[in-house]
């Protein structure tokens, strides 16, 4: 059993136009919602062996802010360069690419390729994963090679302005 957590990177700034995309950082609403969703998580037992991470600023502080949450060391955090502005087909090449000796696995992204990715995998379809959404879903599979279309199960889907019970 493989499980893999998608989480889209918190809300970003735009206060500095100039910015390069990648160099945008979290606004405050971002470093307000990371950790409220790192909580969840780890209300959930929710700690991962290992966290792939886009390389920008954004996804980057979000994964460091959530694995501090759930009490995941900060050496489990990788960076992979190919998960910003993927689509469907690189980001299912980075899952299937994962050591088999993770089970559980989180990737901190974008959108449009996560939306769309979890459709893919699971059937599930949400209109929009917004920052700082929790996309969860379950693969009855030993290897993550074997990870490709409708194979994963959907678990759950969270998000900030989602009302808790």
């Amino acid at each position: 059993m493989k499980k893999l957590t998608l989480v889209r990177h918190a809300k970003s700034s735009w206060k500095y136009p100039n910015l390069d995309d990648l160099d945008r950082p979290l606004n405050s609403r971002g470093r307000r919602d990371a950790p409220m969703m790192g909580k969840r998580l780890a209300k959930d037992k929710a700690l991962p062996d290992l966290i792939i991470s886009s390389p920008a600023k954004r996804a980057w502080k979000t994964a460091k802010i959530i694995a501090r949450e759930v009490g995941c060391e900060k050496a489990k955090i990788v960076e992979n360069t190919a998960i910003y502005e993927a689509e469907v087909s690189a980001l299912v090449q980075i899952i299937q690419k994962i050591d088999d000796k993770h089970n559980n696995v989180m990737i901190f992204g974008h959108n449009p390729g996560f939306n769309s990715l979890s459709h893919y995998l699971t059937g599930y379809e949400v209109d929009n994963i917004p920052t700082c959404g929790i996309f969860v879903i379950e693969f009855a599979v030993n290897s993550w090679q074997e990870v490709s279309q409708g194979k994963g199960k959907f678990i759950s889907f969270d998000y900030p302005k989602k009302e808790q019970l």
